[in-house]
């Protein structure tokens, strides 16, 4: 068994969320926070490990990132990162799903049609200093730096850095789609495998969705979740995802407005119940109502046109018409 610099057992240090920017409690660095799979890489000779938060392996999955670590220099490290594929110029988390699969044909294929790259942002051990994780980050930042420049080869660089909190707040802002917040890191303090020694603010978005459908609550005939859907350029009503944040003191008047509303069918485009990797409820058991309900909900990711989790319920629109809840709204 090869004896890398670390244990592969060791985890990767973790985010508490946040509201705000923290200023307290520095010096704060600052980095953009990346939207794909954690990743310690461990890098020993010929032989590189990769290793997701939840310990797992995600070297077979990932064997064009192995082979970009395999000719890095120096020959042994351990380092901090996050998985990314760029597909049409944003970063693709269903991509990185995809990647996730039995069969090594379709990752060797995928390997090559939409590589991943490693977005390095802390170095854990290095040849000259295995005790890297005992050493602040304003030691272990220069650290990493030196590192990346011997390596020169495609598939990996080094995630930006700022101790300036206005430049964070701008990467906060940015909408691009290739970030979803900032992590904030104690620029005195040192690696701490597991603890949520970081901080994360992830960016607000919100969006006002038609529903068009419900699911009852398991144990009584009260409304548990609302399915939502969004208008494509074509008028279909699509399903994207549902939100079950409802108070409970609203639930019986809501349930009563809403099986006013049955309808034989809602949903024109994609409906529930369909393939999703990130449905949370049961498929089916839903009721299609007429579409003629919008609500506000805020959402953290969209991946393929869904949001990826459940949403929150903001407010209810009755100002906004149903047909102007289009997908041009996530971003």
């Amino acid at each position: 068994m090869t004896d890398f610099l670390l244990p592969l057992s060791t985890p990767p240090m973790e985010a508490r969320t946040a509201s705000e920017i923290p200023v307290e409690g520095g010096p704060w660095q600052y980095e953009p926070k990346w939207d794909g799979f954690r990743c310690l890489i461990f890098k020993e000779g010929a032989a590189v490990e990769l290793r997701a938060k939840s310990g797992k392996s995600l070297s077979r999955f990932f064997p064009e990132v192995l082979d970009v670590f395999r000719r890095a220099k120096p020959s042994r490290f351990v380092v901090d990162s996050e998985l990314v594929i760029e597909v049409g110029g944003r970063n693709s988390f269903d991509a990185l799903q995809m990647r996730l699969h039995p069969a090594e044909s379709r990752i060797r294929r995928l390997a090559v049609e939409t590589p991943a790259t490693a977005i390095l942002f802390d170095a854990l051990a290095l040849p000259d200093d295995r005790d890297l994780l005992r050493k602040p980050l304003s030691r272990r930042r220069p650290a990493l730096e030196a590192l990346l420049p011997g390596a020169g080869i495609e598939g990996m660089r080094l995630s930006p850095q700022t101790r300036d909190r206005d430049v964070a707040a701008r990467w906060l802002a940015d909408r691009s789609g290739e970030t979803d917040g900032i992590v904030a890191k104690p620029l005195d303090e040192p690696y701490r495998p597991g603890e949520r020694a970081m901080v994360k603010v992830k960016r607000s978005r919100s969006a006002d969705c038609v529903v068009a459908g419900f699911r009852y609550l398991t144990e009584r005939p009260e409304v548990g979740s609302l399915l939502l859907g969004l208008y494509d350029d074509r008028g279909l009503l699509h399903h994207v995802g549902f939100t079950s944040t409802i108070a409970n003191t609203e639930r019986a008047a809501l349930t009563r407005k809403l099986e006013a509303l049955k309808a034989p069918s809602s949903f024109t485009g994609r409906t529930p119940g369909g393939r999703s990797r990130w449905s949370t409820e049961r498929s089916g058991d839903w009721q299609p109502v007429r579409p003629d309900l919008v609500v506000e909900v805020s959402y953290n990711h969209v991946t393929g046109d869904r949001f990826r989790h459940g949403t929150r319920l903001l407010r209810w629109r009755p100002d906004k018409s149903p047909r102007q809840c289009t997908f041009d709204q996530l971003s």
